[in-house]
């Protein structure tokens, strides 16, 4: 097996290079490196991805004839289409390099796999698709009324996935991620600069009373459940993969405290309209289809990221 990960340097990507390549799999990396949070940290991950089986390609994803020249040079058998702009917030300020990427960059990758005939097509998509649906998400959901532009073109990216696997009989899984965390985890998410700003003792923007939930769930269960769709031939799925657990932001910060020994200076801020009060994840059908369930318990991972964070990026 010879599999495609873009944005295989990244937080999520790098954890399935290497689960994959755990495996014995061939692993065929594209990523442009860009500089959204500082890339030394996805050269990093690239430098411990070092291996015979592992080939990484600087390669932007909306630029077709670069990742055509990589599909025509490597005998693609699976992709797992991880490589995205995110972060919420930053979609408000750059929407149309989000519509590129999110949209355009997908729309190449599912025409090449096509194309080359590929086994598997595995979007990663996110939980903020749902917007402020009821919780528990279930699949079948209204999705029509994303907050943010971000939400928008992950739902774009559900319909094209959509539109290629009625129309070509391709094999394509879109997996909706709830609020992945972990070692490697990205800069711009709560845990990490929670994390950061408690140790670094600095202040942190606390929007609203604490009370907003998120199904933090853990790199090393997303990753598994990545795995598995991987092995799962079918038409068209969305599933859900998420700890099923929401945590409020207030546990969070109180967890991270527990684990520095230090108390977070918090500056209120009024409540942001463009994101959901909650994001709660139905997991049946994961468990269903894909054998899945989450083993990480939030307490543990959390303890498992903080440890991390001292190891690695205190020093930064």
């Amino acid at each position: 097996m010879v599999v495609l990960v873009s944005g295989g340097a990244g937080f999520i990507g790098s954890h399935v290079c290497e689960a994959l390549l755990k495996e014995g799999k061939q692993v065929i990396c594209i990523d442009d490196l860009n500089d959204y949070y500082d890339p030394r940290y996805k050269q990093e991950n690239i430098v411990a991805l070092k291996s015979k089986n592992f080939v990484h390609y600087k390669a932007d994803i909306t630029n077709f004839s670069q990742i055509r020249s990589i599909f025509q040079k490597n005998k693609i058998s699976n992709v797992v289409h991880l490589a995205a702009r995110v972060g919420i917030r930053h979609s408000l300020q750059k929407p149309q390099l989000y519509e590129k990427t999110n949209i355009l960059g997908t729309l190449h990758l599912l025409l090449l796999a096509k194309k080359y005939a590929t086994r598997n097509f595995i979007f990663g998509s996110s939980s903020s698709v749902y917007g402020n649906s009821k919780a528990p998400f279930k699949e079948g959901a209204k999705t029509s009324l994303p907050l943010n532009p971000y939400a928008m073109t992950k739902l774009a990216g559900e319909m094209l996935c959509y539109s290629f696997s009625s129309r070509y009989e391709m094999s394509t899984t879109c997996l909706r991620f709830f609020s992945v965390y972990g070692p490697r985890g990205r800069p711009d998410m709560a845990p990490y600069i929670f994390t950061q700003n408690n140790i670094q003792r600095k202040e942190i923007m606390l929007f609203g009373d604490g009370t907003n939930r998120r199904d933090y769930t853990h790199v090393f269960d997303i990753t598994q459940g990545i795995l598995k769709a991987l092995e799962t031939r079918g038409s068209f799925e969305t599933i859900n993969l998420g700890n099923s657990k929401p945590i409020s932001l207030s546990e969070l910060i109180k967890k991270i405290e527990d684990c520095t020994g230090k108390k977070t200076i918090i500056k209120q801020q009024n409540s942001l309209e463009h994101e959901a009060k909650i994001t709660s994840a139905h997991i049946s059908k994961a468990k269903r289809l894909l054998n899945w369930t989450p083993t990480v318990r939030f307490e543990k991972g959390i303890e498992h990221f903080v440890s991390w964070y001292q190891e690695n990026r205190v020093s930064s």
